[in-house]
């Protein structure tokens, strides 16, 4: 018998704040030692950005029933570094679980949140299908208008845009996203989806290990329970449902022997020449 393949990357070694600890399982279970200072609905098919502090617990529900949300996130005082859905794959995993983090982009290297509830606990379904997807993109303007000969402006690439604009920031700080409740996989090395499995009052939620500005958009493909593209391709626009945001503050003795993670440490030059003095 041949024997499973090893995991590229083990995070398992390194010392905090690198791997999670039993702080974030007190973060996790005691719910009562937390209050709200932010919550919001993202209507259909529209976008939102917001800001979540370093040590705030940000969660994401879906009040109505199945609904995908495309998100993103940016360190709030230097969007330069954001989230880098490739490296969080090799990471973590594919699909994001509770102990996730969602790591961000060179030369920075360092964790910018983690998951600490997640009401479905899929796992994996009989087709191989995980929820909580990184391995697809955002669905975008450009793909749709070079497939269709159509320009559509609701895409989740384009409620991205808008949503952050407010923020000074533009497309081009548009990144690869995490697919909250979206359920995806490979067959035959092919990228497939299936209907997204969230029920009314399901959430995914994590914690800020720096301030973050997050976005999210609610996916104009709803619960993607029809076909998007195709001879059968359908709009779905009974399928959409909002999606609710709430923020929280957490006791602070919940936050004892936490702190957030410093860059990576690498501070060569490339093998460039040092500049001159």
């Amino acid at each position: 018998m041949i024997s499973a393949p090893e995991p590229l990357y083990d995070l398992s070694y390194l010392a905090d704040p690198l791997t999670p600890n039993a702080v974030y399982e007190s973060i996790a279970t005691r719910v009562e030692s937390r209050t709200s200072v932010d919550a919001f609905r993202i209507p259909i098919r529209t976008g939102t950005a917001w800001k979540v502090r370093a040590g705030q617990v940000c969660r994401i529900t879906a009040p109505d029933g199945p609904q995908v949300g495309d998100f993103n996130c940016w360190s709030l005082d230097n969007p330069a570094e954001h989230f880098w859905a490739s490296r969080t794959r090799q990471l973590q995993a594919a699909h994001v679980r509770i102990l996730d983090r969602l790591w961000s982009t060179l030369p920075y290297l360092r964790p910018l949140l983690t998951v600490t509830g997640d009401s479905l606990d899929y796992g994996q379904d009989e087709r191989g299908g995980r929820c909580h997807d990184l391995l697809g993109s955002r669905c975008d303007p450009y793909l749709k208008s070079m497939m269709t000969g159509k320009d559509v402006d609701h895409h989740c690439h384009s409620n991205l845009v808008r949503a952050i604009a407010p923020f000074g920031l533009d497309e081009t700080d548009v990144h690869d996203v995490l697919n909250v409740f979206q359920v995806t996989g490979l067959v035959d090395d092919r990228y497939f989806i299936e209907p997204c499995p969230a029920r009314a009052g399901d959430y995914f939620e994590f914690v800020a290990e720096i301030d973050l500005l997050c976005a999210l958009s609610t996916c104009p493909g709803g619960d993607l329970s029809v076909p998007r593209w195709g001879p059968e391709a359908q709009d779905n626009l009974a399928g959409c449902r909002p999606l609710d945001i709430e923020v929280f503050d957490l006791a602070p003795e919940l936050l004892d022997g936490w702190s957030s993670p410093a860059v990576a440490p690498y501070r060569g030059n490339h093998g460039l020449p040092a500049e001159a003095s």
